[in-house]
């Protein structure tokens, strides 16, 4: 059984920054495409960063310049750096993946907090 479980959320000021990260665990061969979403209050999930295989990225114009998304294939963990924290990037942020295991499908993490201040 594939999980992928995220950390590092929690309040921070506007200005401020976080790291967070994504750990995938279970009988794992490799993580393909990985990405981070979000989901602000009373609002649709929305991309903030993919990376894929190869190490390529892409980012949402919101937070382009801001954060940074990064893997380690060794230790099955996707990781995004954000920084110059704004209260419009208060969500819950989601981890997703594509994971080759037993079977290859994408997995959804439950999610970790943010929240900015202003």
């Amino acid at each position: 059984q594939v999980q992928l479980v995220e950390s590092g959320g929690g309040l921070v000021q506007a200005g401020g920054s976080l790291r967070l990260s994504c750990l995938a665990s279970g009988n794992i061969a490799r993580i393909n495409d990985a990405a981070w979403y979000r989901q602000a209050p009373g609002k649709q999930r929305e991309l903030v960063a993919i990376i894929t295989s190869g190490g390529r990225t892409n980012y949402a114009d919101s937070v382009k310049g801001r954060f940074t998304i990064s893997r380690d294939n060794a230790k099955n963990t996707v990781t995004l750096q954000m920084n110059s924290l704004k209260p419009e990037d208060t969500a819950v942020y989601y981890c997703n993946a594509d994971v080759s295991a037993v079977v290859r499908a994408y997995y959804w993490g439950k999610g970790t907090l943010v929240t900015v201040s202003s």
